[in-house]
């Protein structure tokens, strides 16, 4: 066929096509006979989604349905079907280590020579007779100081740092290992006895300045009530650490009665532990009476977070506090943060003017 009578017949398609559009398709299927539009049904697949597959599909049984349709003995008689028909034999036979077809060469791979590039730079006379003559080690040296990190290995940065000298094998070809990870000891337990401490602090040892229940494990509400009386009374004792030591609400309210007390303590640590925010208000509310506390820490509570209230009403009574220098509490709110932070500067401003002033006189 020539691509004459290709152009024409082109030609005539199309206009065959233009005048089927022009038609009324209504007009069309009229003229069509019920056989006709049957399998016009059956070659077209109507593009709506309300109707339902079976109207939708085009494979039309013509044999009598034999009974209801039961669906788990078609899924075994398909399955039996599967199982009983033979697999295709193939036409080849497969045989270990026998390479059919074209077999894939990966395409060899130039290596570009690699240009480097030099970059002359003048120093200056006095630079470049200092640099000519200066070893290996005193150039790593050099770089540690300036700062030029790319240059070096992390072996080489921290033995410069250190005054080390250069390890064995470490110069600017050398390559860095990893380091074998130093074992550190467990920490020791603490081995505070907390009868005789309570002994002492009831007693007012005049020697007893810090006590340290730090890490102690099941301490007993009825020793916790001892050391808190005796606490109300003692004039000497100055640090008093209670970290993880389970102290909880049912003991903040005995220990606030007795921080209203004592006017001598300067350190109250009672971090990891399970006190509320609520409790921790009580603590903070207690220390304005004496005023005597410089440091409280209490963050790693039961509730990390305090919340917008408790820290407002926490940042109030840090306001009022003209003794407090550091406070160990987590605040979220920046409002909090920086007006408690502002305040505990104010004091230490205080307090070093009243220094500077006590010794100028």
């Amino acid at each position: 066929m020539t691509s004459s009578s290709k152009s024409n017949m082109k030609r005539m398609n199309t206009k065959d096509m233009e005048e089927y559009a022009e038609m009324d398709m209504d007009e069309l299927l009229a003229q069509l006979s019920s056989d006709e539009i049957n399998m016009l049904a059956r070659e077209v697949d109507p593009d709506d989604n309300t109707m339902p597959p079976s109207l939708r599909c085009g494979y039309f049984c013509d044999k009598e349905p034999t009974g209801p349709l039961d669906r788990h003995k078609l899924i075994d008689h398909i399955n039996k079907q599967a199982i009983e028909t033979p697999d295709k034999p193939e036409a080849q036979p497969y045989v270990a280590g026998t390479v059919r077809g074209k077999k894939w060469v990966p395409p060899v791979c130039e290596k570009t020579a690699e240009l480097e590039e030099q970059i002359n730079i003048d120093l200056g006379d006095e630079y470049e007779t200092a640099l000519s003559g200066a070893s290996q080690e005193e150039i790593i040296d050099l770089a540690a100081i300036l700062g030029f990190h790319s240059m070096m290995n992390q072996d080489q940065y921290h033995a410069s740092l250190l005054n080390k000298g250069q390890p064995i094998g470490m110069g600017w070809d050398g390559i860095t290992k990893a380091s074998q990870p130093k074992a550190f000891p467990n920490e020791p337990p603490n081995l505070t006895n907390p009868e005789e401490t309570i002994k002492r602090v009831k007693e007012d040892d005049h020697t007893l300045k810090e006590v340290n229940w730090n890490n102690i494990k099941n301490i007993s509400d009825e020793k916790f009530v001892q050391l808190f009386e005796a606490l109300a009374s003692n004039t000497h004792l100055e640090i008093l650490s209670l970290t993880n030591t389970g102290l909880a609400d049912r003991h903040t309210n005995l220990l606030a009665d007795s921080l209203e007390k004592n006017s001598t303590l300067r350190v109250l640590n009672l971090e990891t532990n399970f006190i509320s925010p609520a409790g921790m208000v009580t603590l903070l509310k207690s220390l304005l009476t004496t005023k005597s506390v410089e440091e409280f820490r209490g963050s790693n509570q039961r509730s990390q977070v305090l919340g917008n209230k408790i820290e407002m009403q926490i940042t109030e009574i840090v306001e009022q506090n003209i003794s407090l220098l550091r406070l160990g509490l987590h605040l979220e709110y920046n409002d909090a943060r920086h007006r408690v932070a502002a305040h505990l500067q104010r004091n230490l401003d205080r307090i070093r003017l009243t220094r500077v002033g006590a010794a100028s006189s």
